[in-house]
């Protein structure tokens, strides 16, 4: 992959390292902790000026109907998809948003990203059959470096869907956040059991992919990274999707440098299967 997430190791307030490479882990680290604050909805911090590239039409026209105070659909809603790549650009978080052919330039989220400390550096549109993909590359302000910690991406994630919901609000029974901060919570509710789905396979010597689709929920990727973590599993680079009701990760991980011997994977297994699967109660990430 081209780019690389960093060690992560330890418990919730532990240090973590980022490094990056080509194939392998190379010596160059950045370094970043958890810590166990509430994730906002919608920041508030300002930031520096951003490089974004000139977009006009921040909305896109809505298709739902208000009757007695009721919401009624007019037609079929596409299924909203929100992807962070931390893979495919070696200097920046990729994000890409897809809602059919729905969605306007959305101006309102890269402000709203600005708000969290970040820049748009690059910007593109491109169309094919599953409907129009609004791609940003974003770095942070402060820094001019890729977002890599596990509560900024929740935070960036977050705040894209509350603004997709804002501005769409069709997409409310459509995402898992409906239930949180839309008009409208899912019409079906998810098994989790049937949901999760968790898979380990080697990725050459020196690492593993770690699979995990899942219901989603606010929070979901900061728990991921958590668990994985506390097993002393080091997760290098990743990409977290978002897909209406579901989420699904793909973390390539290692353990003191090499890829998961099977006696491991079956306890990473177990550990997010039980995580994922056991009743939502008041400790989970909101």
């Amino acid at each position: 992959m081209a780019a690389s997430m960093a060690m992560v190791s330890g418990s919730l307030a532990g240090t973590h390292t980022l490094c990056r490479s080509n194939d392998a882990i190379l010596s160059t680290k950045s370094i970043f902790s958890f810590s166990p604050k509430k994730l906002p909805v919608i920041p508030t911090k300002k930031s520096s000026s951003s490089v974004i590239m000139p977009i006009t039409s921040p909305r896109a026209s809505m298709t739902a109907t208000v009757e007695d105070g009721s919401y009624h659909e007019t037609e079929d809603v596409p299924t909203p998809k929100v992807i962070m790549d931390l893979d495919s650009d070696p200097e920046a978080t990729v994000v890409e948003i897809t809602f059919g052919d729905r969605l306007g330039a959305l101006l309102d989220t890269m402000n709203a990203l600005r708000n969290l400390g970040l820049n748009v550096v690059k910007a593109k549109v491109f169309l094919d059959s599953s409907g129009k993909h609004n791609t940003f590359a974003i770095t942070k302000a402060d820094t001019g470096r890729k977002v890599e910690d596990p509560e900024t991406l929740e935070q960036i994630r977050l705040t894209i869907i509350s603004n997709l919901l804002q501005y769409h609000p069709e997409s409310s029974d459509q995402l898992a956040m409906g239930a949180a901060f839309g008009i409208a919570p899912p019409r079906e509710q998810i098994d989790v059991d049937i949901a999760t789905h968790i898979n380990i396979v080697d990725d050459g010597p020196n690492r593993s992919l770690l699979l995990v689709e899942a219901a989603d929920r606010p929070g979901l990727l900061v728990d991921l990274v958590k668990i994985i973590t506390d097993i002393n599993i080091d997760v290098i680079s990743g990409e977290f999707d978002t897909e209406g009701l579901i989420a699904k990760a793909k973390f390539h991980v290692s353990y003191r440098g090499k890829a998961l011997i099977k006696p491991l994977q079956q306890v990473v297994g177990n550990s997010l299967r039980y995580f994922l699967r056991r009743p939502t109660t008041e400790d989970a990430s909101f």
